[in-house]
């Protein structure tokens, strides 16, 4: 055959069946794309959009009222104009939604009916536009947390009546979809919410499934299921896990829960409104406190730290960051939800020995450094009797495995003995700066914070002695991912 191809009739006869082929293949993809118009166009006539309920809405609209786009984002690139008054639902109108999740890129996908908002603020697209295989309404979804079985760990399963699906980049994985008794055996069908729940949150790597009244803790390593009934965490629409905290919404309000115990904590439910999305003059939508507090304001921190875990936090005011989920986002939230007894700003903060000691004022504050934070009983104490220094004090970090703490006052560091009893001040060093805001050791070593600037060495004796002010970094830039 390979020699009648070489002749110039036969290359020619060759090539028009290939045109020939791809223009066929051109109109089985037109005629597809055409099949899935018709098709979304009878979806969006199937679905009444004239009011929403006010468990949705607080209060039934007029369909039009939702012609307009998102007041955080831009108009819809996708719209489609034949029925873009359901395309562009607000979700600062009140939305109930039917899924919450993050994806593989730790981008929060937002799901109600047959629409996805992706992350806080913009407008909606449809569902299949992102996950081409979905149709209609869903469940529930989450984000696979299994590094045991590396072929499903950060996968996104959608639930939707007794069936189950897996994405990876949007893409659908071989064998999906599945019954969800097959994936998931003992769980049942028509699910609420779902969440997962990694090892050392819960036991073991694990999904909670809700239905109603009743929660489902599915062990992913024994795929033994229990039944638990958590009468403060129930009938929720949809649940979602964020930097370690587990959210069950009703509607437009949600609570945090504890994943294993199931009590909620103090102070919900709360609005949704007011924390997940960008709605303007509500919660973190507000622009006086987002200037301020906001990772990317460009104001001082008061301190910072690394815990025995690879968590590295920020403080500031009255709330702090996490600098280590980068993947999944930022957000601020109130020192008290972690650290209830610490009502207002700290000077000071590091990790010893799994403990995080908070310096404020002239006490000092010992938590256990474990998933759900235990101050130590006995605490606070006087920074004095704790450390050997009298407080206040502007900074303090320790190295690696080092049992020096160094206390940064004024122009001077303390060295303190952390393995010795009572502790005491071991050496005293004169500092290069008139005034520090925060100090943190890592792996990049030392850094150093004065307002929106830090400054890096390699140990504490060349941050003493050194002789040359290091090149400045900007701490919104470099280390917080900001844009201004």
């Amino acid at each position: 055959m390979a020699w009648l191809k070489s002749m110039p009739i036969i290359k020619e006869l060759w090539r028009g069946k290939e045109k020939t082929q791809r223009i066929e293949q051109n109109l089985r993809w037109r005629e597809k794309e055409q099949e899935e118009k018709v098709y979304k166009e009878a979806q969006s006539r199937e679905i009444d959009t004239t009011t929403l309920p006010d468990s949705q809405t607080g209060n039934p609209h007029h369909k039009e009222d939702y012609a307009h786009p998102d007041q955080h984002g831009h108009p819809d690139q996708h719209a489609h104009p034949e029925h873009s008054h359901h395309h562009d639902l607000v979700r600062c109108s009140g939305i109930e939604f039917d899924a919450i999740t993050l994806d593989e890129h730790g981008v929060t996908y937002f799901i109600k009916d047959d629409h996805l908002w992706k992350g806080y603020r913009g407008s909606s697209e449809f569902t299949n536009q992102t996950f081409h295989e979905l149709h209609g309404s869903i469940d529930a979804a989450f984000r696979m947390h299994h590094k045991v079985k590396p072929e499903d760990h950060d996968r996104v399963f959608i639930f939707k009546g007794d069936h189950v699906w897996s994405f990876y980049n949007h893409t659908l994985e071989d064998g999906f979809p599945k019954l969800i008794n097959s994936e998931f055996p003992g769980i049942p069908n028509e699910l609420d919410a779902a969440v997962e729940c990694p090892s050392g949150e819960c036991k073991t790597d694990s999904v909670l499934f809700f239905k109603g009244s009743h929660v489902y803790h599915y062990d992913l390593l024994t795929h033994s299921v229990k039944e638990k009934d958590w009468p403060a965490v129930m009938n929720c629409t949809s649940a979602y896990r964020w930097l370690e905290r587990y959210f069950c919404f009703q509607g437009t309000k949600f609570q945090r829960f504890h994943p294993v115990t199931g009590h909620v904590s103090e102070g919900y439910p709360k609005d949704v409104r007011d924390y997940f999305m960008k709605c303007p003059d509500r919660g973190h939508g507000d622009k006086t406190r987002e200037a301020h507090f906001g990772r990317c304001s460009g104001k001082p921190f008061d301190a910072f730290t690394a815990d025995d875990e690879g968590k590295i936090y920020a403080f500031r005011g009255d709330y702090f960051l996490r600098l280590d989920t980068k993947r999944d986002g930022y957000h601020y939230w109130s020192i008290t939800s972690n650290w209830k007894e610490l009502h207002d700003h700290i000077n000071a903060v590091f990790t010893w020995d799994h403990k995080m000691y908070f310096i404020q004022g002239d006490q000092v504050y010992i938590y256990k450094s474990d998933v759900h934070y235990t101050l130590v009983e006995g605490y606070p104490k006087p920074v004095e009797e704790e450390l050997g220094v009298k407080g206040p004090v502007d900074a303090a970090f320790l190295c690696g495995n080092s049992h020096l703490v160094h206390i940064i006052q004024g122009k001077r560091m303390f060295d303190v003995d952390m393995s010795e009893s009572p502790r005491k001040v071991v050496k005293e060093w004169p500092l290069p700066f008139d005034h520090v805001d925060a100090a943190m050791c890592g792996a990049e070593g030392i850094q150093v914070f004065i307002g929106d600037i830090y400054y890096e060495y390699k140990s504490p004796m060349l941050l003493a002695t050194s002789r040359m002010q290091p090149f400045p970094h900007n701490t919104s830039k470099e280390l917080l991912g900001c844009d201004n």
